[in-house]
């Protein structure tokens, strides 16, 4: 049983560690002159994530269609009250630098709550087979670069540094890790928690993306800037359905 456990942490340290740093070369090289424009590709990210993965995947957890949605609505509406306070606390200031800064926090909160349900399946996988664990932890990575490019996207526009960005996500990362650890001991529990943490990460995503990265698409509004956002964010939605395809 211990032999499994350190199979489990390092699979979240590996899975997650790759993902991001992978995720960072992409966004600090090859892409880096296309931040202001990933934004958009971001949006189409963390819209696919949501409604593609999290949402299909908390819903076959449960038959109460009624209470998840309910879930949904609240945590949006959480998520919403959270970035009224942070505002109201920075009224003096006069620029969107505040609001800004609020949606790098808040994508690092809903990565959090992404990465602690990956572990805590990565421990169920492992706990069945490990080859089974090893199979899902690469399942996970190849859904995590994408939707981790979209959150260095987020967190550059917001204005954090490249160093800082990169350590934030690391650090977040490590939640698999903590997953990991509570589906080992605690299984039984922590899939009973599965479907709210999905859920709730799934307002997030939804909340980041309507209210704070589409309303500043809205202010480029060229033909050329027009076509930009519409292709790059279905290519975002894209490449989320490609790899759940796949992965399914």
């Amino acid at each position: 049983m211990h032999a499994t456990l350190f199979w489990i942490i390092g699979a979240g340290l590996a899975g997650g560690a790759v993902s991001v740093l992978l995720a960072a070369t992409v966004a600090y090289s090859l892409l880096s002159g296309w931040v202001p424009r990933m934004v958009s590709y971001s949006a189409g990210v963390l819209l696919g994530v949501a409604f593609l993965g999290l949402l299909p995947e908390a819903f076959e957890k449960s038959t109460d269609a009624h209470s998840l949605f309910g879930i949904v609505l609240a945590g949006i509406l959480a998520f919403f009250l959270l970035e009224k306070a942070a505002l109201w606390r920075h009224r003096h200031e006069h620029d969107d630098r505040g609001t800004r800064k609020l949606s790098g926090m808040l994508i690092l909160v809903g990565d959090a709550f992404h990465n602690f349900v990956d572990g805590v399946l990565i421990a169920a996988a492992f706990l069945t087979d490990i080859r089974l664990g090893i199979t899902t932890t690469l399942a996970i990575m190849a859904h995590e670069i994408p939707q981790e490019l979209g959150d260095f996207v987020v967190l550059l526009k917001a204005g954090y540094g490249r160093g800082r960005a990169l350590w934030l996500n690391l650090a977040v990362s490590l939640m698999s890790v903590a997953g990991g650890i509570v589906g080992y001991f605690l299984l039984e529990g922590a899939q009973s928690m599965v479907q709210y943490a999905l859920l709730l990460a799934a307002s997030c995503f939804i909340y980041i993306a309507v209210a704070d990265l589409i309303p500043d698409m809205h202010r480029q509004n060229s033909a050329r800037d027009i076509a930009w956002q519409i292709g790059l964010m279905a290519i975002g939605i894209g490449t989320v359905w490609m790899v759940e395809s796949l992965l399914h």
